[in-house]
């Protein structure tokens, strides 16, 4: 039986990327791989962290082996921890690499583990060049991309990222697969009942956590609009501000929108995510510049279309009129996307929803996976 470790966030840390990485374990096991992931006993100190809390509220997945081992900032457990991944003797280490902070960390680690010749090495970049950049970003990230053998990335933003510091990597992109282990589509009655939204109102969903370059400015400034405005179109945003809510809080003021919003503004637990797709008509994206997006699986998961901008990985996604509607960035654009939305009849996107979510499946990402580690000399 071959042996997977997986580097990268899972239980107790939450969020899409610890989600994707237990969703990932549990697909190679499906595969009769042995799966085990080694994750952060501390991810960022928390003067780094934007947010309320690292942790899951969660009960621990009982069907995964989870070692929680990693401190990304003390130099002396990287070499520890090297050496315990050693010793499990995998023939695949999956390496998750999002922010140039862990390069340093898991750089060390792995050019450790590479002494042992027969152990390969993929990375999955979900980020090359940071959205937010900071001193240092380039170093760390060029440190770390000298160590895996390969590269999966999972949109054509992040490749070219790649390639411009590595050009001759080896390396594949692949489309991010469904988050499908949220639980099934509730009927909307039940999921607008448990989120107290009246069954009436026309639901345009803003999902996860808070950052200027996920655009949330712009959509709050295009519910404005006066046909919106005299509509009962509503916006809910569900996720953490990871940065000042301020800005966001004076744009609702000024353009009077308490009625025309619905703020969650905290984390949402994996146990609640289900109701509010399910209570969404649509799912909204005004991201000023984007690599990929872990929400356009959750949308497709939960056949919901989607108005997404016209940056980076998004519009290959969320092809035009077909899953969704694609749109540039700004408040006239955005709120002409979601009047056209509601004007269209009901169920005109399912047909593209379902051909595009038939293609992703954990099996073929998996697979592809797989077929790589075998062509690594």
């Amino acid at each position: 039986m071959l042996k997977l470790a997986i580097l990268g966030p899972a239980y107790p840390l939450r969020g899409g990327l610890a989600s994707f990485d237990e969703r990932l374990c549990r697909a190679f096991k499906e595969i009769n791989w042995e799966a085990k992931i080694f994750t952060f006993s501390l991810q960022y100190p928390s003067f780094l962290f934007p947010g309320t809390s690292q942790f899951s509220d969660e009960k621990p997945p009982e069907d995964l082996d989870i070692d929680v081992c990693i401190n990304s900032i003390n130099p002396f457990n990287w070499i520890r921890i090297g050496r315990r991944i050693q010793n499990y003797k995998p023939d695949l280490i999956l390496v998750r690499y999002w922010l140039p902070f862990m390069g340093p960390c898991l750089g060390s680690l792995l050019r450790l583990v590479k002494k042992d010749k027969e152990i390969k090495i993929i990375c999955i970049a979900d980020n090359v060049i940071p959205h937010e950049r900071r001193p240092g970003d380039a170093w760390f990230t060029r440190y770390f991309i000298s160590c895996p053998h390969a590269f999966i990335t999972m949109s054509e933003k992040v490749k070219q990222d790649l390639l411009t510091l590595k050009p001759s990597v080896s390396n594949l992109t692949l489309e991010h697969p469904l988050y499908d282990n949220f639980g099934a589509l509730l009927d909307v009655k039940t999921a607008r009942e448990y989120l107290k939204i009246s069954a009436e109102t026309k639901v345009v969903l803003f999902f996860g956590f808070i950052r200027n370059y996920k655009g949330l400015d712009l959509i709050l400034e295009a519910f404005a609009h006066p046909e919106i405005e005299n509509s009962n179109i509503k916006l809910l945003v569900a996720g953490e501000f990871y940065e000042d809510e301020k800005p966001y809080l004076e744009i609702i003021e000024e353009f009077k929108l308490q009625d025309k919003v619905l703020l969650h503004t905290h984390f949402i637990p994996d146990s609640e995510i289900r109701f509010y797709f399910s209570a969404a008509d649509v799912v909204v994206q005004p991201y000023r510049h984007a690599t990929q997006s872990g929400v356009s699986p959750l949308a497709y998961h939960f056949e919901k279309p989607m108005i997404v901008s016209d940056v980076g990985g998004l519009p290959a996604m969320v092809p035009h009129m077909i899953s969704g509607i694609v749109c540039k960035p700004t408040p006239q654009e955005l709120s002409r996307a979601v009047l056209q939305f509601f004007k269209l009849e009901s169920g005109y996107f399912n047909e593209g929803i379902q051909k595009i979510k038939a293609k992703l499946s954990w099996r073929h990402f998996v697979n592809q996976i797989v077929n790589m580690y075998h062509d690594i000399s």
